[in-house]
């Protein structure tokens, strides 16, 4: 079996290399039409050029997972400003398309806990599908749309978690399908256990993204290992092998708070227990330190016995 490893938005090891610069509506407003354009215009340029610096970092790396920023484009789904930042920088966003394909990776998106379907109020809802649809059009600008997947969380409670899963249900509905089936949920580390989030996902027919330092936070009554096939299941028939998340506690006072490094013995239950489900899986490090905690962490691993580091971030078992 095969697992792979990857990062979050940015490489620590490159000079400059944010794909996250933005603009604040605040200062958007105060320029005049054409500073708004040409700020705008720059910053999204910037952005998606670091994203193709990052791609072929990752490439010279052995890095084939990695998550891409979701604020590649600033003000992109402001109600007040929306533009069109696809016609300007298709080349750009071509290019990314046309590296992730040659050499084979595998790229997502993860929009901000603001995306959610669980909301009584209309207005939320929407805003979701908005945000959604930009991830979206992000990846069809890329040619990736039916490929990657935007991940998100189930949502908030609102004091009634069984009512707010049945508004996820009606709600996540409103969604363009296309969209919808290139969706995954993780399990969260206060409200939906990797239990209640497997059964939307089943519900929903949608892949599930198991966290296991959410599972830790919040673990619920169920033992992840007994929940595996049933997760790796979820992705029968997408052409991808499961996809998890992995990284470890910035002390025991702040449990959810994420560390800059994987701890190798807090994640060793969870490599181990893949291991003995002997499927390959892919695995995003979610640690501060994005690229360095990534390739630490696989060098770490791979010196235990029946770990082999066959390139930069995979690990054959």
């Amino acid at each position: 079996m095969i697992l792979r490893f990857g990062y979050v938005s940015t490489a620590l090891s490159l000079w400059e290399a944010s794909p996250s610069r933005t603009l604040t509506f605040t200062n958007w407003k105060k320029q005049d039409e054409n500073s708004r354009k040409e700020k705008l215009h720059h910053l999204t340029e910037q952005n998606l050029k670091n994203t193709i610096r990052i791609l072929h970092y990752n490439i010279a790396h052995g890095i084939e997972l990695y998550r891409m920023s979701s604020s590649l484009v600033p003000l992109a789904t402001h109600p007040e400003v929306k533009w069109d930042f696809v016609s300007p920088f298709k080349e750009l966003f071509n290019e990314i398309g046309t590296l992730v394909r040659k050499h084979h990776l595998r790229v997502s998106f993860h929009p901000n806990q603001f995306t959610l379907f669980t909301s009584p109020q209309r207005s939320i809802t929407e805003n979701a599908i908005i945000d959604m649809t930009y991830h979206y059009e992000m990846l069809e600008a890329m040619g990736l749309h039916k490929d990657a997947n935007i991940n998100i969380h189930v949502g908030g409670a609102y004091g009634n978690k069984a009512e707010a899963l049945a508004r996820f249900h009606e709600n996540f509905i409103l969604l363009n399908r296309d969209i919808r089936m290139q969706t995954t949920l993780e399990n969260d580390d206060k409200t939906y256990t990797a239990e209640e989030t497997l059964q939307v996902c089943e519900q929903q027919g949608i892949p599930n993204v198991f966290d296991y330092h959410h599972h830790i936070a919040n673990p619920g009554e169920e033992n992840f290992e007994d929940l595996l096939p049933r997760i790796f299941a979820t992705w029968d028939g997408t052409g991808k092998v499961p996809k998890f998340h992995l990284s470890s506690p910035k002390s025991e006072n702040l449990i959810r708070a994420h560390a800059d490094h994987v701890d190798v013995d807090f994640a060793l239950p969870f490599i181990k227990a893949l291991k003995a489900h002997g499927k390959s899986a892919d695995i995003m490090i979610e640690a501060k330190a994005k690229d360095e905690a990534a390739l630490k962490f696989v060098e770490s691993l791979g010196k235990f016995r029946g770990f082999k580091r066959i390139n930069g971030a995979t690990i054959e078992v």
